[in-house]
């Protein structure tokens, strides 16, 4: 039985919107395609008309969350700049769903196993969200790109750490200790009037 294009775009749509959440809740390695599938709502057949593979998934999955994350970031800088990026990203509901949240955060350890060029595409995600507050840092900033890069170690790192000991006092203090460090990264550095 052949199916319209748009029914099958729809099921390629919607088991890369289950893969991306499974995969950043449980992880890459315990999510199995017969669960991705189930809860698609499809069967494991299904799968095969859409990826070559479940590495073709992860890719794509990757790919498809850097792209709404550096929508989201666009907003935020338009919308708040700096201040509204930090408070989005830092914030006790990104922490507490990472299903749905920033795929770095979540899937890190388990990107830099993968192969080459789900690496080199996760590295141009990446650099594309560093550009984009790099737009957004202070007009005196010197290495706009090399900020932006340490402003977002900090906020995984600090998102990161929240998630570990999240539900406790230290969770929160986590979050805001890691805005504070991303604020003072992202300020220019006052040059000697000496140099």
């Amino acid at each position: 039985m052949r199916y319209d294009k748009g029914r099958k775009d729809a099921s390629r749509n919607r088991i890369m919107e289950v893969a991306a959440q499974r995969f950043r809740s449980d992880g890459i390695a315990a999510s199995g395609l017969a669960t991705i599938m189930s809860d698609a709502g499809l069967t494991n057949g299904a799968f095969y008309p859409h990826f070559q593979s479940k590495a073709d998934l992860v890719r794509e999955s990757i790919a498809s969350a850097l792209e709404a994350q550096s929508l989201q970031l666009q907003e935020a800088l338009a919308s708040g700049g700096l201040e509204l990026a930090l408070a989005m990203y830092l914030s006790p509901e990104h922490r507490d769903h990472p299903e749905t949240g920033c795929a770095s955060a979540a899937l890190l350890p388990e990107i830099a196993r993968q192969p080459a060029e789900t690496r080199g595409l996760y590295a141009e995600g990446l650099m594309t969200l560093v550009r984009q507050l790099a737009k957004d840092l202070p007009p005196h900033t010197q290495d706009r790109e090399g900020v932006a890069l340490g402003v977002f170690a900090a906020l995984i790192g600090a998102l990161q750490l929240a998630r570990a000991v999240e539900g406790t006092e230290l969770s929160d203090r986590i979050l805001a200790a890691g805005a504070a460090a991303a604020r003072a990264l992202a300020q220019p550095r006052q040059t000697d009037a000496a140099s």
